[in-house]
Order: C-alpha cells, then sequence, then structure tokens
C-alpha cells in the first residue's frame, strides 16, 4: 500500500495524530516519544480480550511503544511512556505477522499502532495475513489516517475514554478528545460486523469504554452519545481500571472501580435500550491481566 498524501511519510513533517506535531521523524522523536523506528515490547497469543477476538488460541497481539495520547492511568504506562522495548526493522515486523498466524492465532491485533502506520501498512504490503488485523487504539485519531489504512483494517477495537473536555485535559493534556474520537468511532462503526461460522469477529467494530473512579457522571454522556450508534456496533463498558502509571497527583483515581459506580453506568446503559453490550466482572480489575513485558 502507497500512502495517498505525502505529509504520511514520516520523511516528511509528521501528520499521522491530531497532536500534528509536524517533527521529521527520521531525524527525532515525536509527540507521541518514539522517531521512524518500529519498537515493539512484546508479541504473543492474548487470551483476555473480547471473547470474539480472542477464541480459544488467543489473539496475535503486537505491543507497540509509544503513544500520542499518553494517559496518567495507563497500565502499559512503561510501554505508551516508550521507556523499554525493542527496535525492530519493517521485514521483521512482517515476520511477526507469520509467525502469529502460524502459531493459530485468530487475527493479528495491533496495539496503539496509529504513530506507526506508514511502517504497519509498509508490512502488511510485506505479508498479509490470512486472518482478521484488527486496529486496537486509545481512539483519539484522525479520520484522514484511518482512511488510508481502512483497506488493510478488518476490525477496529478503539476506546471512547472521556466526553469532558475538562477531565480528558486533566488526564492526558488535551482538551478535544472527545471532539476528535467521536468522529473516529462514527467511521469505525461503519466497517460492516461479520462473524464466521465459529462467532469469531471476522469484521467490524467493537468500542471499548473504562469507567474511571468519581466519573460515572462523563460515562453517562458517553452513553448518550453512543445511543445513536448502537446499532452498528458493540460497546464493552469496562470495569477493570486498576491504579497504575503517574497519578499521585491524581487522588480520585488512587482506587479501583466500585460496584456501585460500575452498575450506575450499566443500569443506565440498559436504560436507554443498549444491548450490544459486553459486561465485565469486578474481579476484571487487577494486575494479572497486565502482560509482562518481554523487551
Amino acid at each position: 500500500m502507497n500512502f495517498t498524501r505525502a505529509n504520511l511519510n514520516l520523511n516528511n513533517p509528521c501528520s499521522l495524530c491530531p497532536n500534528d506535531c509536524k517533527v521529521i521523524r527520521t531525524k527525532s522523536k515525536g509527540a507521541c516519544g518514539v522517531d521512524g523506528d518500529i519498537k515493539i515490547a512484546k508479541y504473543y497469543l492474548h487470551k483476555f480480550e473480547e471473547p470474539e477476538i480472542s477464541g480459544i488460541n488467543g489473539s496475535g497481539t503486537v505491543f507497540f511503544c509509544g503513544c500520542s495520547l499518553k494517559c496518567v492511568f495507563c497500565q502499559n504506562y512503561e510501554v505508551s511512556r516508550n521507556l523499554r522495548g525493542k527496535i525492530i526493522s519493517t521485514n521483521q515486523l512482517a515476520d511477526i505477522f507469520k509467525e502469529l498466524e502460524d502459531l493459530g492465532a485468530h487475527n493479528i491485533n495491533l496495539v496503539n499502532p496509529t504513530h506507526y502506520s506508514y511502517q504497519i501498512a509498509e508490512a502488511l504490503s510485506i505479508y498479509k495475513p490470512k486472518i482478521p488485523v484488527l486496529y486496537n487504539s486509545h481512539g483519539y485519531e484522525k479520520v484522514e489516517v484511518l482512511k488510508e489504512m481502512d483497506q488493510l483494517i478488518d476490525i477496529y477495537l478503539p476506546d471512547l475514554k472521556f466526553f469532558s473536555p475538562v477531565i480528558s485535559k486533566r488526564y492526558t493534556g488535551k482538551e478535544n478528545y472527545f471532539e476528535v474520537a467521536s468522529k473516529a468511532i462514527e467511521f469505525m462503526v461503519d466497517k460492516p460486523f461479520i462473524k464466521d461460522e465459529n462467532g469469531m469477529l471476522r469484521s467490524g467494530t467493537i468500542v471499548r469504554h473504562l469507567v474511571l473512579p468519581q466519573n460515572t457522571s462523563d460515562s453517562k454522556k458517553i452513553i448518550d452519545f453512543w445511543q445513536n450508534l448502537k446499532d452498528k456496533a458493540y460497546i464493552n463498558i469496562m470495569s477493570q481500571y486498576t491504579p497504575f502509571g503517574d497519578i499521585d497527583k491524581f487522588p480520585e483515581l488512587n482506587r479501583k472501580l466500585t460496584a456501585r459506580e460500575y452498575n450506575i453506568v450499566i443500569d443506565y446503559a440498559l436504560s436507554l435500550g443498549i444491548e450490544k453490550m459486553y459486561y465485565q466482572e469486578m474481579e476484571s480489575s487487577s494486575d494479572v491481566y497486565i502482560p509482562k513485558w518481554d523487551f
């Protein structure tokens, strides 16, 4: 695949994400914290995604380093801040896709791929797996970049984190999160929702929303927005918040979510007739589910 927009080439000022930092990443690091190299922290068969994604064998997951959003509570903090990882070539990334496919992965799961879109497209031109390719994102995406990638992507797994610009600025420094992410989500949910004969997702979108402590009102506003899209895709309302990251200055984040807080959001979604919805057990809030990084 060749990107049609010249500014998506890493030899030119980078405009892959909404930060529009315009850094030439072959020379220095962008707002995402990485330069023109591909850097990953882990790849393996991940069995803790949604059932239609992990299946029996697991999702062939690749964790990319750096991040264009940088939530203070990120459970993958070391990776998103580019504090660890291994540099690989485009050919090696293509080899990883094939290795995961050969191991029996149900899909290739690209975690935090936004700032590597150009290199991922190149790797998929070298080897395009026969299994679905999944774009697993924080939701802070440019629609024009998603359109460039769309022909290579079968499944979208984005977050929809915040509604309030005050809250998103507090936790990410970006008050335009919902304005940007909502447009990206509206684009993603147009991907046809298709399962195979075994119930595995082959095409479509599952949107994730993590309920945060003391933020149920913001979660309700996310649900209000989702009501207009509820027939196109599934939403996973998650209870798995685990205190992590750089949260010393955010006392409300220094505890797990309560069952009462989570149930307020679930009950609200049900009251609006949202049926295509995943729930989580409160036990999902555990660092057991945080990967052990290989590199």
